[in-house]
């Protein structure tokens, strides 16, 4: 849908429960503690199209009326934005027990995907031993090491497309090339198959996509759930055949691998499959194929745009910064030489590939505002009061863009994370791109290999033009690149 469209509509929705959240307001009994600042649902509703458009940004010019914790009130829903580095550690670390849950989004209903989904799942039995096995089995080192053949197949066929584009001097469509590369990265690491065998590149990206605009929409039966039988949106409506395509595709491939599995000369792939599949035909711990197939399908949607996003983000400043592209390539053709594909093995010995990615991620995190998370009682931060329910932002956008907390912050400058303690495991609260604590994103170990092994071949294996002959400085970063590679 039409995204002037669809603000409209929320627009003319939100104008609908105005008299509701009134009604509400003078009902409520006045608090004696001090909630945090934030501006009148008529400034949002008067903002919402920007909103819609531009999230991080328009909400990073509301903050600076309202301060770093601000609070939104739409019906009965309290959604309170973080854009304090101090206030995201009390969420994140000194009180994180107290934010450890999700919200419950009337989008993941169809097929109780809700009750299935790592990301959604409250604190639970069923959410520990998906969080077990992610972090001691999917995710680990050791696995990764023994499944980096699957990735290295897909990584030589990414280089390989690209090096006969230049040969036909075709411009390559960068977010979409970084697009079916992550596609292919993770199906092939999950279950040793192309996706887009399955479903078509055009259409897989388009189901994805899909699933995370109406995730992060603003869904209004969330906020006054009376609303929920009628669904008046139609989000829950329109994402349901979407789910249907990805799970379609994973139920089968589940299937076969069982029977796979039966015969005697069978050989593992060492995919994430085969690990699951192990781990539920054990005694000690038990995973049934339906929590797999929900399993696979978050990390899939999550996983692909989300990388794409911040790969091809970080090539436009690399190109828009002539500078820190010269740097990257020196540093790649001394330590692995020129026009060779970047091995995981490679990325300990490239500190410089290392910092650039970092820096991508600081001005141009895949996800803005992380994933909310839900106030268990009320808690006090930094002197204001989160009521119990509200669900909670950490605005990494902003905390990214802060000039309290970095020098220069709307310049791309890597060096500021060369010989820097600051990593991608959510333990310094300037930088948390996946998230920390409990709550960090399971995959991360997975995508940060990803993206330094694509973005590290893309600079050594080739140089890149602009097409048009435009001039780097000319460029808009928000917008896709494009540009016609040279075999370096």
């Amino acid at each position: 849908m039409d995204s002037t469209v669809v603000s409209a509509v929320l627009l003319v929705i939100m104008l609908a429960c105005t008299l509701m959240f009134i009604h509400l307001h003078v009902r409520s009994r006045k608090t004696s503690y001090n909630l945090p600042p934030g501006p009148s649902l008529l400034t949002i509703i008067r903002n919402s199209l920007e909103l819609y458009k531009k999230p991080q940004q328009t909400i990073d010019k509301i903050i600076k009326a309202y301060g770093p914790i601000m609070r939104f009130k739409i019906g009965q829903g309290t959604t309170i934005i973080i854009s304090s580095t101090n206030a995201a550690k009390e969420i994140l670390r000194t009180h994180e027990t107290l934010f450890s849950d999700r919200p419950n989004p009337d989008i993941t209903t169809p097929y109780n995907h809700n009750n299935y989904s790592m990301a959604f799942l409250p604190i639970s039995p069923l959410w520990q031993k998906l969080r077990k096995i992610c972090h001691g089995n999917l995710f680990s080192t050791k696995t990764l090491d023994a499944s980096q053949d699957l990735r290295r197949k897909k990584l030589h066929e990414m280089v390989s497309d690209i090096r006969q584009c230049s040969l036909n001097r075709e411009t390559v469509d960068i977010g979409r090339a970084a697009f079916m590369a992550c596609i292919n990265f993770l199906s092939y690491t999950f279950v040793s198959h192309d996706f887009v065998h399955f479903i078509g590149d055009g259409e897989y990206k388009h189901v994805v996509r899909t699933i995370l605009n109406a995730i992060f929409t603003p869904n209004l039966v969330d906020y006054v759930p009376i609303l929920r039988m009628f669904d008046p949106q139609g989000l829950r409506r329109h994402i349901t055949n979407y789910f249907d395509k990805l799970l379609d595709v994973l139920e089968p491939l589940i299937e076969e691998r069982v029977k796979m599995r039966l015969e005697n000369d069978y050989v593992t792939n060492n995919d994430m499959l085969d690990i699951l599949l192990e781990i539920s035909e054990s005694s000690s711990e038990k995973i049934d194929k339906n929590q797999i197939k929900h399993l696979f399908f978050d990390l899939l949607v999550a996983g692909t745009d989300t990388t794409a996003y911040g790969l091809e983000r970080t090539m436009s400043e690399l190109m828009h910064n002539p500078e820190a592209m010269s740097k990257a390539k020196k540093e790649l053709a001394e330590r692995i030489g020129v026009g060779k594909v970047v091995e995981e093995s490679d990325v300990a010995r490239l500190p410089y590939l290392q910092a650039v990615i970092k820096e991508g991620l600081r001005m141009h995190p895949p996800a803005p505002l992380l994933l909310p998370r839900r106030a268990k009682k009320d808690v006090e931060i930094c002197g204001y009061m989160i009521p119990q329910g509200a669900q909670v932002f950490i605005n990494e956008w902003s905390i990214g863009r802060n000039p309290e907390v970095w020098e220069n912050p709307d310049v791309f400058s890597p060096e500021r994370f060369l010989d820097s303690h600051i990593d991608v495991k959510g333990r310094d609260f300037m930088f948390t791109p996946f998230g920390s604590g409990r709550r960090i994103c399971p995959g991360s170990p997975l995508v940060n290999r990803m993206l330094h092994v694509m973005l590290g071949s893309l600079i050594n294996c080739f140089h890149w033009k602009l097409e048009n002959n435009m001039d780097p400085k000319d460029m808009y970063l928000d917008q896709s690149l494009k540009a016609i590679p040279i075999l370096a």
